[in-house]
């Protein structure tokens, strides 16, 4: 699988029989949606990212929240206040068998993607997934067999495609200003401990409303620990750091503007310095070859805030682009020096857009602003750098297998 051709051409490949009935009766589970029509959705994980989407979800024209399912019942409170009268459920898959819901939002731990999103299709709903879209390899297979054929809209909640920069950096680069690029630098520098992600269990915390075998999902099996469930960021077992957290917005927003294909080979390294929690990386560097000839690396720290969280530098024979968060750019011709720095700008989050392009999608049956194939691509593009830190050494991509080697 090296570009979106041959992505398309392995999904279908890839089908089977007995996947391809469940999917024909799952295709037809849900109702059809016309232009006019209110939209009902569920939320699956309240935590702060879901309580964020399903804030942003309720500013979208004509949708309505009516369910909420996380293993924490202690959730169920704080979700009623943006949406009061919700339903709620500790088991995902009782929400999914209400068949007046037509879409959801999935915002649980990474390790969890691949189960409800695979039930979530099972059950005729549209997904909006949030990233990483797929923990590993294998999880992004089990989701794509799934989607297969089933005629559901998915976007990923790579939210930076909705503010319109792809789009401007792809049409400069067409230009030829730039010459030929061959290498991208892309930078996520924060001045905060722990990246900002440090949790305390809230006061009065009854572990007896914590569906733990639930949350653990395919993760090995521990006894119930508090810190892992709430700062489950910090433990490999439920997360990839950083790359899944940040490096995969600023991968996605490159791998779109370049139609960059998975990459050849990536190299990762670095260490954890002032997080003694954490088991990722609080320091590291990533750099991934991609057979479209381009050297692309990812930096990021959490002791020092200078680059910002996404000041990117795309070199080319003829100039070099510079660009920042807030998608403000210039391009700097060969032999000279920038003018002066790029402005930053006020950063507006896109997340309405995008959740707004979502539901629009879902009316229109239409391809999304960050579609099923681009969050493929950055899954497994950012599990490989995860991989080639834990292993200290250099990853490969076998598309013949699908696999990391």
């Amino acid at each position: 699988m090296s570009n979106r051709r041959d992505f398309l051409g392995t999904v279908m490949a890839g089908a089977t029989l007995a996947g391809a009935s469940a999917r024909a009766s799952a295709a037809g589970a849900g109702r059809v949606i016309g232009a006019n029509d209110r939209i009902r959705f569920g939320l699956i994980g309240a935590g702060s990212r879901g309580k964020e989407i399903l804030k942003a979800a309720l500013a979208s024209p004509n949708v309505e929240a009516a369910a909420v399912a996380d293993v924490y019942s202690g959730r169920f409170a704080e979700a009623d206040k943006f949406a009061p009268g919700l339903k709620t459920f500790q088991d995902h898959r009782k929400l999914l068998e209400d068949p007046s819901i037509d879409a959801v939002l999935i915002a649980t731990p990474q390790h969890l993607h691949a189960r409800h999103f695979v039930d979530a299709i099972a059950a005729g709903k549209d997904v909006y997934q949030e990233k990483t879209m797929a923990f590993d390899a294998d999880h992004a297979r089990r989701m794509r067999n799934a989607l297969d054929g089933s005629g559901r809209v998915v976007q990923v909640g790579l939210q930076w495609n909705s503010s319109g920069g792809v789009q401007k950096v792809r049409e400069r680069v067409k230009s030829g200003e730039l010459g030929a690029v061959s290498l991208l630098e892309t930078h996520h520098f924060r001045q905060t401990p722990y990246g900002g992600w440090m949790r305390e269990a809230p006061k009065g915390f009854d572990p007896k409303q914590v569906d733990w075998d639930a949350f653990q999902g395919d993760a090995r099996r521990v006894p119930f620990d508090a810190d892992r469930y709430f700062n489950w960021r910090f433990y490999w077992d439920y997360s990839g750091g950083n790359v899944f957290e940040n490096m995969v917005h600023i991968a996605a927003f490159w791998f779109a503007a370049l139609d960059l294909s998975i990459p050849e080979s990536v190299t990762s390294t670095g260490g954890n310095y002032q997080s003694p929690r954490m088991s990722p990386p609080d320091a590291f560097q990533v750099t991934m070859k991609h057979p479209e000839k381009l050297l692309f690396t990812f930096t990021s720290m959490f002791g020092n805030g200078y680059y910002g969280e996404g000041r990117n530098l795309l070199f080319g024979t003829k100039g070099t682009l510079v660009h920042t968060l807030a998608d403000l750019f210039q391009v700097v011709p060969a032999g000279s020096k920038p003018e002066s720095e790029v402005p930053k700008g006020p950063y507006k989050n896109p997340t309405e857009e995008h959740l707004r392009n979502f539901f629009d999608c879902v009316r229109s049956r239409s391809e999304p602003t960050s579609p099923f194939e681009l969050g493929f691509r950055t899954a497994v593009a950012c599990r490989m750098a995860v991989e080639s830190y834990r292993r200290g050494t250099t990853v490969r991509w076998d598309p013949a297998t699908e696999t990391i080697v």
